[in-house]
């Protein structure tokens, strides 16, 4: 994927304690990332907040999570700092033409905060564990990227271009919101069953995956893909679907828990945004077969 020569985007938060590409620096006694990301894991596959379980772990072990400290102002000075920047960026352009286009909206890019360990958001603690996130109430993304080598090394995806459509991914759900999807879907799921709120849930995380294929889609068109990038963004779908982490962490598959989507699924919607380029392609609502 090149991006090495793309601007870097004004709309990023390094609240590191340090530059690199490092894990959580581990307080005395505290949980190293690696741990953290298994129970995350298992809560996600289990319907179990992950903060309860970690934090349970954490009172066990006598740790407390350490609150990440602000960086000075400016651009990420590391290579994944700035690769992150580069590929948010890349997302501002496309969706500053694309919105507008399909849906008659002006883009109102989100910010993406870079922490490592433990953050604060709007939608409450971000750890490490929990993944990447978008939270509506504050239109933040957070991401810390210990999440990508631990991603590469437990669950079998990696890749410049698998990070970035994790990226894209959450920058979708943020267009979800400013589309008015996601305050529906969650006044929705507020009065369903549970099988029925995780199958919404479901719908709502394949579309994401979707629009992080529209965002693709204009990547290729640039001349920003390279030969290697798709296979290593579908290894990555695939390797975060919902019967993968639940085979991993429960040994069993149950679909009426699915939040995420399948391998299968997960892959196959984003590549319906990578070949159409356009919104109107990636309505998972009205399908019935997903």
């Amino acid at each position: 994927m090149k991006w090495d020569d793309y601007r870097q985007s004004d709309n990023l938060e390094d609240r590191r304690s340090g530059g690199g590409f490092a894990g959580m620096p581990g307080g005395r006694g505290g949980l190293g990332i690696g741990t953290m990301l298994v129970l995350g894991i298992v809560g996600y596959a289990l319907g179990i907040d992950p903060r309860i379980l970690i934090g349970g772990a954490e009172m066990l072990q006598g740790a407390r999570p350490q609150q990440t400290q602000s960086r000075p102002a400016g651009p990420p000075a590391d290579e994944m700092g700035r690769f992150v920047s580069a590929v948010l960026a890349q997302n501002e352009d496309v969706w500053e033409k694309v919105l507008p286009r399909d849906t008659g909206k002006q883009y109102q890019p989100p910010r993406l905060v870079l922490f490592r360990g433990v953050d604060r958001s709007g939608c409450g603690t971000a750890q490490a564990a929990m993944g990447p996130f978008y939270c509506p109430l504050d239109q933040r993304v957070y991401l810390d990227t210990s999440f990508f080598d631990e991603m590469r090394r437990r669950l079998g995806g990696g890749g410049d271009f698998a990070y970035a459509y994790v990226i894209g991914h959450e920058v979708g759900h943020h267009v979800q919101n400013l589309l008015g999807i996601l305050p529906r879907v969650n006044q929705m799921r507020e009065r369903a069953s549970e099988r029925d709120s995780n199958a919404l849930s479901v719908r709502v995380e394949l579309q994401a995956d979707c629009f992080a294929g529209v965002w693709a889609y204009h990547m290729q068109q640039m001349n920003r893909v390279e030969p290697g990038d798709v296979d290593e963004a579908m290894r990555t779908a695939a390797a975060i679907g919902d019967d993968k982490l639940q085979r991993a962490s429960q040994g069993q598959v149950v679909p009426d828990s699915f939040t995420h989507g399948s391998a299968e699924q997960r892959s196959r919607w984003f590549m319906t945004g990578m070949r159409s380029g356009t919104l109107k392609s990636c309505d998972t609502f009205s399908t019935r077969t997903l």
